[in-house]
């Protein structure tokens, strides 16, 4: 059974998906277009990472995020339907667990 941890990553764009193994055959962090996903879900989590940097002020990263609680409401929707349509198309031999803290 594969294994991939989904969370979002300051400083990563282009995925939250993280292997256990760092030698995994689908990259460490894992390369969206390693995975057997759909291309409009593969942009979907893409746009998400990308979007994720945005929550972060980067002259002070460890401040409060730039973003407004309308914002955050609407990544942590988006990011949880993700998630889901992400392990309907993986399917039953993968175990994708949730590390996704939402934005509050």
């Amino acid at each position: 059974m594969e294994r991939l941890r989904y969370f979002f990553e300051a400083g990563v764009v282009g995925t939250a998906l993280w292997p256990d193994d760092v030698d995994s055959p689908y990259g460490y962090p894992a390369e969206l277009d390693r995975l057997p996903i759909g291309a409009a879900l593969a942009a979907e989590l893409d746009g998400l990472s990308e979007w994720f940097q945005s929550s972060v002020d980067w002259d002070y990263p460890p401040g409060p995020s730039p973003w407004g609680r309308d914002e955050k409401e609407r990544f942590n929707v988006r990011a949880r339907a993700a998630l889901e349509a992400l392990r309907a198309e993986l399917g039953p031999g993968w175990t994708v667990v949730d590390r996704f803290r939402p934005l509050d």
